[in-house]
């Protein structure tokens, strides 16, 4: 018996509790004018814990086929907002409202909503005007006035923009070109001397003081080249003091050819034909045993701008500049104009 009244008081409360959830809908205000919004509240009664679903809503949803939903607001609190309005003016029959409370369904009672219609007072319709035609603006140069001084900038920024490009054609350019000069090694030249002074027949002549003159010459520069001193400003002791750390055999027949040269430059000493010939090939000994192989016979020449070279190059690259920024601004400028002119008789 107690167990069977246990059961009933289980089904009442259950019974109880699910006739506490329902729904409420109300709208507001449920007559308006053409385009107007109405809002419809939705309340649901319910138990604290108890799961509320709300129906969603899409913008521009049809509730009715002439009624949209223009806006639904977040439920908060089991309460939902809708937006409503309608174009078609007639009396609405809303549906009831569904909410979804702990998974079954509860809904609402039934709404309406009246649509009324802007009443026309035909027997005034000369007051109202049918559609008018499309009137001509009258021109005001202040529409115009930009695009004109804008054009005419335009104008004058391309003559000097031309201005400027005959100036730079007419200004040839400097062109430097490198060279690669040939160049003999100092035995080289020194041996090409030395023929030269066979070839004048130098050894044999009177003149003993401008053979001996060539010869030590030849070989000062030789030395200056071939060893990196001021040979030709030295004397002859000094040339041979610097070169004491070299073989002491050529060194001595260096030595005694200078000697004699400076006798007979100097002291005005007479030297025989023979003794000619020997310090000449005393001469080409001490060059073909000093000698450099294998030496580089080609030198790369830089030409050397001059000051007046570098400024005119200078000048040129900032003209050329100045004109690719003059003609940017133009392409830039013309484009202006035409977009508003465009807008202008659009």
């Amino acid at each position: 018996m107690k167990r069977f009244a246990t059961i009933i008081l289980l089904v009442a409360s259950a019974l109880c509790a699910f006739a506490q959830a329902s729904v409420e809908a109300k709208i507001n205000p449920i007559e308006i004018m053409i385009g107007e919004q109405a809002q419809v509240i939705i309340t649901v009664q319910a138990q604290d814990g108890d799961k509320v679903e709300f129906p969603t809503w899409k913008p521009r949803q049809l509730l009715v086929p002439g009624v949209e939903v223009l806006d639904a607001k977040k439920p908060t609190d089991y309460i939902q907002v809708l937006t409503l309005t309608s174009f078609d003016g007639k009396l609405y029959h809303l549906p009831p409202f569904k909410v979804k409370v702990n998974g079954k369904e509860v809904k609402s009672a039934d709404l309406a909503l009246k649509v009324v219609e802007v009443e026309v007072d035909t027997t005034k319709l000369d007051q109202f005007f049918g559609p008018k035609d499309v009137q001509d603006v009258p021109f005001q140069w202040s529409d115009l006035s930009l695009s004109f001084w804008l054009s005419v900038l335009l104008l004058l920024l391309i003559a000097l923009n031309y201005y400027l490009y005959l100036r730079l054609r007419d200004n040839k350019p400097i062109i430097t070109h490198i060279k690669i000069v040939k160049r003999l090694l100092p035995h080289q030249k020194a041996m090409k001397e030395i023929e030269q002074i066979k070839a004048d027949k130098m050894v044999t002549s009177d003149n003993q003081k401008e053979y001996y003159t060539k010869l030590t010459d030849t070989l000062r520069r030789y030395i200056e080249e071939r060893y990196g001193f001021s040979a030709m400003e030295m004397t002859s002791t000094e040339i041979i003091e610097r070169l004491m750390a070299t073989d002491q055999q050529s060194l001595d027949e260096l030595r005694q050819l200078f000697l004699t040269a400076d006798l007979v430059k100097f002291a005005k000493y007479s030297t025989m034909i023979n003794e000619n010939d020997a310090n000449l090939v005393s001469a080409i000994d001490f060059i073909n045993q000093t000698k450099l192989e294998n030496q580089p016979t080609e030198t790369v020449e830089k030409p050397q701008l001059s000051e007046a070279d570098q400024r005119s190059q200078k000048e040129r690259r900032l003209l050329k500049i100045f004109i690719w920024f003059l003609a940017i601004s133009c392409v830039s400028l013309f484009g202006y104009v035409v977009f508003n002119v465009y807008q202008l008789l659009n």
